[in-house]
């Protein structure tokens, strides 16, 4: 090949890539993104008003889970960081699958003795019609009880 076919070659791939480019950043674009996130620190104190200690009610402190939800067209990712006890993954991902959410990636590890972190990806189906702080919400109503 002479120099001259090899620049323009070269010309044509170039010219293939920009469109490329601009046909991704449209698709890109076009991409909805919504997240939310619930619960922003580990612990909450509670007061029992029904308690009587001289001091208008006791004190007392729950372990709530952290849970991040982010949607982008059918997927959504869940991120948990929650309380480690007997049952609580298989808990979780019944709900995630009573939210008509079709599960296809877990990821689980271990924060701390106490504490596990869980990552899920899921496939949202047709019947799905929660938004990501819905979600989260009944996730958190879920891990609670």
């Amino acid at each position: 090949m002479d120099k001259t076919s090899v620049l323009g070659d070269a010309i044509k791939y170039l010219k293939h890539l920009q469109e490329r480019v601009k046909t991704l950043e449209e698709q890109a674009t076009k991409q909805t993104m919504e997240s939310a996130v619930l619960v922003k620190r580990s612990l909450v104190t509670a007061e029992d008003e029904s308690s009587t200690d001289g001091e208008g009610g006791s004190y007392d402190e729950h372990p709530l889970p952290e849970l991040e939800a982010r949607v982008c067209n059918n997927h959504i990712l869940l991120r948990v960081h929650c309380e480690k006890h007997k049952g609580v993954l298989v808990d979780l991902l019944s709900k995630v699958e009573e939210l008509n959410l079709a599960i296809l990636h877990t990821n689980v590890a271990t924060f701390g003795s106490l504490a596990l972190d869980i990552t899920i990806i899921a496939d949202m189906e047709t019947e799905f019609n929660l938004t990501a702080k819905e979600v989260v919400k009944r996730l958190r109503a879920g891990l609670r009880r």
